[in-house]
C-alpha cells in the first residue's frame, strides 16, 4: 500500500492525546466501546466512559484536556484502562509525576492524529503521522486493524471535534 499523508492543520499540530484508525466496528469483547456515540468533544467521550479513567487522568496530568476540547478535528486512538494495565508495574504512576510531564505528553500525543480519520479511510493507509511528529504503522491482518501493534477494538465514536477509536494497548513512541 502506498503511504498517504494526512494534512496537518495548525490547531491539530498544537493538540495532544491518543489515536489511529480502524476498519470495522467491534461486536463484543471486554474492551469494546459502543459502536456509535455522539459527544461534544473527544474528551467528553473519554470522560463519559469509566473504561477510560486512566486516560482521562493522564490527559489532566499532561494539561491536554483543554487542547482536545478545542475545535480540532482530532482522531484519537484511546487506550482503555486494561491497556494501561498491560504496561510494566509503576509505569503509569511514574508518567503521572509532574517531573515526567514532557514524557507523558509525548506518549499521549502519539495517540492523536490531526484531522478526522474514519475507519473506512484508515484501511487505505499504511501509516499516519501523529501529533507528536512520529509515524504510527497501520496494518490490517486477518480482518483485524492495528496501529503501532495495538488492536483497534471499536471504531468511529463520533464527537463534534473529531473521532475516537478504541485500542487495547498503550502505544509508546
Amino acid at each position: 500500500m502506498q503511504h498517504t499523508p494526512i494534512r496537518l492543520g495548525l490547531a491539530a499540530l498544537l493538540a495532544v492525546a491518543f489515536a489511529v484508525p480502524a476498519i470495522a466496528h467491534n461486536h463484543g469483547g471486554k474492551d469494546a466501546a459502543p459502536a456509535a456515540q455522539t459527544a461534544s468533544t473527544v474528551v467528553d467521550i473519554a470522560a463519559g466512559n469509566p473504561d477510560f479513567s486512566t486516560l482521562v487522568a493522564a490527559l489532566k496530568a499532561a494539561d491536554l484536556v483543554d487542547t482536545l476540547k478545542g475545535a480540532g478535528p482530532f482522531t484519537v486512538f484511546a487506550p482503555t484502562n486494561a491497556a494501561f494495565e498491560k504496561l510494566p508495574a509503576g509505569t503509569v504512576e511514574n508518567l503521572l509525576k509532574p517531573e515526567n510531564k514532557a514524557q507523558l505528553v509525548a506518549v499521549l500525543t502519539y495517540h492523536v492524529v490531526p484531522g478526522r480519520v474514519l475507519a473506512a479511510d484508515a484501511v487505505k493507509l499504511t501509516s499516519a503521522k501523529t501529533v507528536n511528529g512520529a509515524d504510527a504503522a497501520i496494518a490490517v491482518t486477518d480482518g483485524k486493524a492495528t496501529i503501532d501493534g495495538a488492536t483497534i477494538t471499536a471504531t468511529d465514536l463520533q464527537a463534534g471535534n473529531g473521532v475516537v477509536h478504541v485500542i487495547d494497548t498503550v502505544m509508546l513512541p
